[in-house]
């Protein structure tokens, strides 16, 4: 489990194809201590530590390639990094899972005043739970929504959100990992359910108040 606040970010040393998908190394990083086994956050995507000495190596399997954007990275290219949230530690984002949705893509950046605006494109399995002024990661960071339309949704970005994380660096047409609100999620299921005798959502339906 995450919040969406970014620690640091990573460098790529290399993505090497395995027998079961790739494995990602990045620059090793001192002063943010690691342990193998490890649950890491990066770009959004729930990883294990599987190796630490000359580098941080990550196992990623031909599923997490296929439904987020870490199949495309490439040497030098920088990853946004959060340890596994401790029970002790402030929520200062929203719960991340780290179990990316689906990929969007940068439809148009603009800069207004201090904020950055960025527009993504996304697919109506994730703009269904995306709601104005409700929270969405993306590549892993805790954004607010500023509004939305059928086919796309857009963030203000600050100055300080540009640097410390890598999406000052990408450009109009890079893809990025996109995870919901889970609550959205559960909100649903409870809507959907049909068995009346052993939820809430069917004791409300049972007495009128809700309508299917």
């Amino acid at each position: 489990m995450f919040t969406g606040l970014v620690e640091i970010q990573g460098a790529v040393t290399s993505v090497r194809e395995t027998d079961n998908g790739i494995r990602l190394s990045l620059k090793p990083i001192p002063e943010f201590e690691l342990r193998l086994g490890d649950s890491v956050s990066v770009n959004g995507v729930c990883l294990t530590v599987t190796k630490h000495n000359k580098e941080i190596s990550f196992d990623v399997s031909p599923e997490t390639m296929r439904s987020t954007n870490l199949g495309e990275l490439k040497n030098s290219d920088s990853v946004n990094l959060e340890r596994a949230l401790r029970l002790s530690d402030r929520l200062g984002g929203h719960i991340v899972s780290g179990h990316v949705d689906n990929v969007g893509s940068i439809r148009e950046i603009k800069k207004a005043g201090e904020y950055t605006f960025y527009r993504f494109d996304a697919t109506n399995d994730i703009l269904k739970y995306v709601v104005k002024k409700g929270s969405i990661a993306i590549d892993g960071i805790s954004l607010t929504v500023v509004d939305l339309d059928s086919s796309s949704f857009s963030v203000a970005i600050i100055p300080h959100t540009l640097s410390a994380t890598n999406i000052g660096k990408k450009k109009v047409g890079d893809r990025v990992n996109l995870e919901v609100d889970i609550i959205g999620k559960y909100i649903e299921k409870l809507l959907n359910t049909n068995d009346t005798g052993s939820n809430l959502m069917g004791l409300l339906r049972e007495k009128g108040f809700v309508n299917d």
